[in-house]
């Protein structure tokens, strides 16, 4: 498209993205419900940095469904309701809306064509510089330094994450995936320094 529409005249709509798994066992026939884990906060997250990254072109983004089908933001049972992981990612990346995509290059290493690492940062309507790191990998953790001219403090830093990648909320357990504070962040020297955990979002 830049070849063709330098100018970016044209946008992209993905009208309907998301995961879509064999259906949770009981549910009711073409329904198409799924349970919702961690695994699944991490492809939103991936999808969130590639659309951000790519804003300029892409004007829209949809994901297919929002409740009880494929991969909801929430599922109900009966007069009772959960919020999914992939809730919890949306929310998370709702300081992206609106704001300024920042320049940002991420060294993985030897990592080859799959980097387990992704990134993307944005300067918000409220002049904040907000970061999302995701990391993919379900058994290794990543040392992550980034160098950040006129960085100060870290006014808040959020991860998500459980101790298995299948980890997902209930009724009786609806907190077990949510957002918590992540005091793993310093500063120094104007960088950034952290040990990313495995399959996490912060």
């Amino acid at each position: 498209m830049d070849e063709y529409d330098a100018e970016g005249a044209l946008g992209i709509a993905v009208d309907e993205w998301g995961a879509w798994y064999d259906p949770t066992p009981g549910s009711p026939d073409g329904h198409l419900q799924q349970q919702n884990s961690v695994r699944d906060a991490l492809v939103a997250a991936a999808h969130f940095n590639i659309f951000h990254r790519h804003a300029g072109r892409v004007r829209m983004s949809n994901i297919a469904q929002m409740v009880n089908v494929l991969q909801a933001l929430i599922l109900t049972d009966g007069p009772d309701m959960v919020l999914t992981p992939t809730y919890h990612a949306f929310m998370l990346y709702k300081p992206f809306q609106n704001a300024g995509v920042l320049p940002l290059t991420l060294d993985d290493g030897d990592a080859g064509d799959r980097p387990m690492v992704d990134a993307t940062a944005a300067r918000g309507a409220d002049g904040r510089v907000h970061l999302a790191l995701i990391n993919l990998d379900p058994a290794a953790g990543a040392a992550i330094g980034l160098e950040m001219e006129g960085a100060a403090r870290i006014v808040q830093a959020l991860i998500l994450t459980a101790g298995t990648m299948d980890a997902h909320n209930t009724v009786a357990d609806p907190d077990r995936v949510a957002p918590r504070p992540f005091e793993g962040a310093r500063l120094s020297n104007g960088g950034w320094r952290s040990i990313c955990p495995p399959i996490r979002w912060w």
